[in-house]
């Protein structure tokens, strides 16, 4: 569980940066893909015990995910 929070907690700081090193206010898109990757990697981290590769595939699929939905229809 250590790992769980002490991941989560690095991926809000990086989200954080993340968005605003953004020039401007970030699409709709933008923080879709980057919410849907900061759930997945902790949600694959959570699964697979704190796993790197469970991580970044958490991560890459929220990403996809998160583009999807984030889609205008």
């Amino acid at each position: 569980m250590k790992t769980a929070k002490s991941f989560a907690l690095v991926a809000a700081a990086v989200l954080a940066m993340t968005l605003s090193a953004c020039s401007g206010n970030p699409t709709r898109q933008q923080v879709g893909v980057a919410t849907g990757a900061v759930v997945g990697g902790v949600v694959g981290s959570a699964l697979t015990g704190g796993s790197t590769a469970g991580t970044v595939a958490g991560a890459a699929a929220g990403g996809l995910v998160g583009n999807e939905l984030s889609k205008r229809r």
